[in-house]
């Protein structure tokens, strides 16, 4: 099956049979990465008195109750409703799917306190050209499998530092795709400097005033623990965004690639 995109009034031809998936998918029990000592995902069957939700238990069908925090476990998909006190959803916020991404492939700079950072002359070395992209993903190096179920909390994990969001931003990305459990610090006393550069959203502490309100990017995203594999090239792509319809922040999320022919 194939496609062709018109974007920015440009043709673009894609082989919807090649998707290319760069999501971790949300498992049963400690088989995934974790973030934030979020508890583990907990999938139970259904069971009131002798029914059991389960077809290996003689079940006709399987109905199974699942526990999780999209933040803490899998790729997910949030929007400014993650920092916000007032309430936005990722299913009001995000209403367009599709996408040009630009990837890129990054090594972090240590820093003289342990803290790995992903600057913005690191970026600016990269990128000369963003290609009318609107979208920006970044796979960190070494980029190893066990991406997939690394623990990462308490960890201190690398971060992006904000002035490389604040040129992002300028640069024209509506939606950032990272392979981190966040684009801030771990611990950061709740000033989330990446995310509020993003969503230009007021500062940790203070309350947003009604134009602040008018100025906040509330239809762009930001996905985290995305997992892209080595043998997918940097370079431009289509990018299809898929949510869950949650009436939350967040959303777990299934990002996929589409090569440009």
């Amino acid at each position: 099956m194939k496609a062709t995109i018109e974007f920015l009034n440009k043709n673009y031809a894609l082989n919807l049979n090649k998707p290319i998936d760069i999501s971790i998918p949300i498992k049963a029990g400690m088989d995934n990465p974790n973030c934030f000592w979020a508890p583990y995902p907990v999938f139970d069957p259904y069971r009131a008195g002798s029914f059991v939700g389960a077809t290996a238990e003689g079940a006709p069908v399987n109905f199974f109750n699942i526990k999780f925090n999209p933040h803490g476990t899998g790729t997910h998909t949030e929007c400014v409703g993650h920092i916000a006190k007032e309430k936005f959803t990722i299913n009001d916020c995000l209403k367009t799917f599709w996408f040009k991404a630009l990837l890129i492939s990054v090594h972090p700079k240590k820093e003289s306190n342990g803290d790995q950072v992903i600057h913005l002359n690191q970026l600016q070395s990269l990128v000369d050209d963003f290609k009318d992209c609107n979208a920006f993903i970044i796979r960190t190096l070494p980029n190893t499998s066990d991406k997939l179920k690394r623990v990462y909390s308490g960890t201190n994990p690398t971060y992006l530092h904000h002035e490389a969001m604040q040129w992002l931003v300028e640069n024209g990305i509506a939606h950032f795709l990272i392979d981190l459990p966040s684009v801030d610090r771990e611990e950061d006393d709740g000033l989330l400097l990446s995310h509020h550069t993003f969503w230009n959203y007021p500062a940790y502490g203070t309350t947003a005033t009604e134009e602040d309100l008018k100025n906040v990017r509330s239809h762009q995203s930001i996905t985290e623990l995305i997992y892209v594999p080595d043998t997918v090239k940097d370079g431009s792509y289509f990018l299809n965004l898929q949510i869950a319809s949650f009436d939350l922040d967040v959303s777990p999320s299934k990002p996929v690639l589409y090569a440009i022919n």
